[in-house]
C-alpha cells in the first residue's frame, strides 16, 4: 500500500511524536503516585535518561513503545545479513524496512548499554512496554513494579539494620538488691 500522505505531510506527522509525557508514561505516573509512591522525570545525570527515577529505591524504569525499542523482534542470522521477524505488538513497515530495522536494533543496543551502566552502578533498571500497559493488564504489570520496588528497597537497606547480641539473663550483673524478706 503506498503512502497516503506527501514527504512534508509524513515528515510534519513523524516530528510531532513525543518523547516525554506520553499516554503509556502519564499512566504509569499516575499509578505510582496514587500508590504513594514519589520520583523524578526524565533525570539528565542518570545514563539513558530514564522516564522514572526512583532515587529512595535506587530504580530507573523506562517506559517503551512497542515499535520504538523492538519488543520482542527476532534477527535470524547476522545482523548484516540477516532477516528480521515481527512480533505480536512490533511490526516493521515493509517500505524502508532496512532504515528500521537499522534503526530499531541501534535503538536496542543503546538501551541494552545504558541498561548495563546502570546496573554496574548499583540501580535497578525495570523495563515497562506498551503491550503490557494496556487496560486489562496495567493493574497486574504495576502490581509487580510495586513488588520489584519493595523487593529492591529491602536489599538495599537489609544490610544496614543493627544486629543485637543476645546474652544470657543468668549470668548478667544485678542493677538491683537480693531479694531480702522482711518479717
Amino acid at each position: 500500500m503506498t503512502d497516503i500522505m506527501t514527504p512534508a505531510q509524513r515528515h510534519r506527522c513523524m516530528s510531532h511524536i513525543r518523547s516525554r509525557n506520553t499516554k503509556l508514561e502519564l499512566k504509569v505516573r499516575q499509578w505510582l503516585w496514587n500508590h504513594g509512591y514519589r520520583y523524578r522525570l526524565c533525570v539528565k545525570g542518570v545514563p539513558g535518561k530514564p522516564d522514572i527515577v526512583m532515587r529512595k529505591y535506587r530504580t530507573a524504569i523506562f517506559v517503551n513503545g512497542c515499535f520504538w525499542h523492538g519488543h520482542d523482534i527476532q534477527v535470524i542470522g547476522n545482523r548484516e545479513q540477516g532477516s528480521v521477524e515481527n512480533s505480536a505488538c512490533c511490526k516493521i513497515p515493509k517500505t524502508n524496512r532496512e532504515f528500521w530495522i537499522n534503526k530499531i536494533l541501534r535503538n536496542q543496543e543503546r538501551d541494552q548499554q545504558n541498561y548495563q551502566i546502570l546496573q554496574d552502578n548499583g540501580w535497578q533498571v525495570i523495563v515497562l512496554w506498551e503491550c503490557q500497559l494496556k487496560a486489562n493488564l496495567l493493574e497486574d504489570t504495576m502490581r509487580q513494579v510495586e513488588v520489584a520496588l519493595q523487593d529492591n528497597y529491602l536489599r538495599t537497606f537489609s544490610n544496614k539494620a543493627k544486629t543485637y547480641i543476645l546474652v544470657d539473663e543468668e549470668n548478667l550483673p544485678m542493677a538491683a538488691e537480693d531479694n531480702i524478706e522482711y518479717n
